[in-house]
Formats: structure tokens, sequence, C-alpha cells
């Protein structure tokens, strides 16, 4: 691994250890969360895939079929729940990558975890962040991803790039960060992580 390419150092510092995670309510503090701590989350894991361009990094992002009954068209990183088969977030996020954008876990340099996070549908998601070693063409799992593309770490590092938005959801209204880029309307849970991530390499 060469940390002298524009945006691995600070990457790797992102990486350090916390014991903190973000959550789907950080923005809407008069929203109670049905969940406590230990009440069972269900582990789920993504993968943040960086991939060597000429100008830099670039994190690759999935767009989900529009058919789909759970979170249809919406932006996200290849990853989802644990199976009971695998040891850890770091299989369940190479697996899910390989399912759905067909990137072969030993073209994966795993470089570690990011703050998880809780999503208001009771998962709790480790982010774990990867660099592919060699070129790749995307595969998209069919009926599941629709699209798979790029978007800058530059981008995605710039915390002016991130606006709050909001809309009601279960008859309150809720507030959530949005990273636009292009024709892509990232949001959510997705874009919370990314902001997690911008933040730690501001630091």
């Amino acid at each position: 691994m060469n940390e002298t390419r524009p945006g691995l150092t600070q990457i790797m510092r992102a990486l350090r250890p916390t014991g903190e995670g973000s959550s789907d309510f950080d923005l809407n503090p008069d929203i109670v969360p049905n969940w406590g701590p230990g009440n069972g989350l269900r582990p789920a894991a993504v993968l943040v895939a960086l991939i060597d361009r000429s100008h830099g990094l670039n994190v690759i992002l999935t767009k989900r079929a529009s058919h789909l009954k759970h979170h249809p068209g919406q932006i996200a990183f290849p990853g989802g729940k644990q199976d009971e088969s695998d040891t850890g977030a770091t299989m369940t996020a190479l697996r899910e990558a390989e399912e759905e954008i067909g990137l072969r876990r030993d073209n994966v340099e795993v470089l570690g975890p990011l703050p998880f996070h809780q999503t208001v549908t009771h998962f709790r998601v480790e982010p774990i962040v990867g660099r592919i070693k060699r070129d790749f063409s995307p595969t998209p799992q069919p009926g599941e991803v629709a699209e798979v593309f790029e978007v800058p770490l530059s981008y995605l590092a710039d915390p002016a790039n991130y606006v709050i938005e909001g809309r009601f959801w279960g008859g309150q209204r809720r507030q959530y960060f949005v990273v636009p880029y292009g024709p892509y309307y990232i949001w959510g849970a997705t874009a919370r992580m990314l902001r997690n991530l911008a933040e730690r390499m501001a630091e």
C-alpha cells in the first residue's frame, strides 16, 4: 500500500479506534428511537470500496433496483445483513460486494472499520473500508443493483458538499444528510456514514 497517494493518509487516520457511532436519529433529538442499549439490533456491514484513478481515489456506490421492496432506487454501499455463516463484519462486507457488484474478495485490501451506524430499520451497520488492488469491471447483481458508479473521494471528503434536508416519516418530520452528486441523490444512512468519514478525515 502506497500511503503517499492523495487521500490515503487521511483515510488511515479516519480509521483510528472509536467506541462512538452514528444514528438515523442524530439530527432528530425530539424523536425517540424504539431501541435501547443492547436490545438486539440486527448486524449488517457495507464495503466502502476505494479505487485508484488518475486524479486520486474514488468511492464505489450502487443504485438499488427500483422494484425492490426495501429502499428502492436509493444509493447505497455494497453490503447487507450479516449471515449466520459470516465470521464478522468484514466477511459480510466482502461477501456482499462480491455478490452485488462482482468485486472479488481477493481483489480488496481491507484497511479497517469506520464507526458503526444504527438505522431506523433496526440495523447496526459496520462500514468496512477497503482499497481495490486491481481495476475491475463491475457486474451488477441482476434484479438487485440497477447501476454501479464512482464518486471522487475529494468530493465526499468536503463537508461543504453536505446539506440537511427533511421529510415526513411515520407521522413526524425527520431530517437527514444529503450529498448530491450529478444525477445521484445520496441521502440517509449512506450520506451519514460518508459524512462521518469526511469529519474524521478533516480532524
